[in-house]
């Protein structure tokens, strides 16, 4: 494992993904989903998480709808699942060698945050990870029509931070996060090669 995230020499901007990039919510989010699943007779496993991981929470309700054949209403059941989220969020922690980076460019680059997430909790994330005043630019969920894998997410805080997208250096950890970044021709840099993943532990 490498344990020194560097800046691209050929980047002009940065842009990070927040959950499992930033901050090593993935436990915190799992469980949640985990539970909240259990309750609607699905068994949310991990390889199921990782296959999910950058969609937003209501579009993946949708798909285990389909994929399950159950009967439930998919904002309910997001609302239950993020509500959870929300009760554990103190026990995210930062990602440490991409927290560091984020302090040593800032000010320096300019910088964007581009997330499946909803807007008001990865704002809370960012706060957790001690780096909310590091970024004025946050592409949220509720920002695009087209998510990740779709490249919109990247593209759209690309114009946000007025640098083209070929001179963007993305920071993330979902396989679909990194085939948007790709998709958008951006420098990509898949950051789980600079930390311990914790998917599927117990926080």
């Amino acid at each position: 494992m490498n344990h020194k995230l560097e800046v691209d020499p050929r980047a002009r901007g940065l842009i990070f993904d927040i959950d499992g990039t930033i901050c090593d919510t993935m436990p915190v989010h799992y469980i949640a989903w985990r539970d909240t699943a259990k309750e609607y007779g699905i068994d949310f496993t991990i390889p199921l998480f990782e296959s999910v991981t950058g969609m937003p929470a209501l579009e993946t309700c949708q798909l285990l709808k389909e994929k399950f054949n159950k009967d439930f209403d998919p904002e309910e059941f997001t609302r239950i699942k993020e509500l959870r989220y929300e009760e554990n969020i103190h026990k995210v922690k930062p990602v440490e060698p991409v927290v560091e980076l984020i302090h040593k460019y800032h000010g320096k680059l300019p910088m964007a945050c581009g997330t499946g997430g909803y807007k008001r909790l990865a704002w809370m994330a960012l706060e957790k990870a001690g780096v909310k005043d590091c970024f004025e630019h946050l592409v949220s969920a509720e920002d695009v029509k087209k998510h990740k894998p779709d490249p919109e997410t990247f593209l759209i805080a690309a114009s946000l931070i007025r640098i083209k997208p070929t001179d963007c250096q993305v920071f993330e950890d979902g396989k679909l996060g990194l085939q948007a970044a790709e998709a958008a021709g951006m420098i990509t840099t898949d950051v789980t090669k600079y930390y311990e993943v914790t998917i599927g532990r117990e926080v």
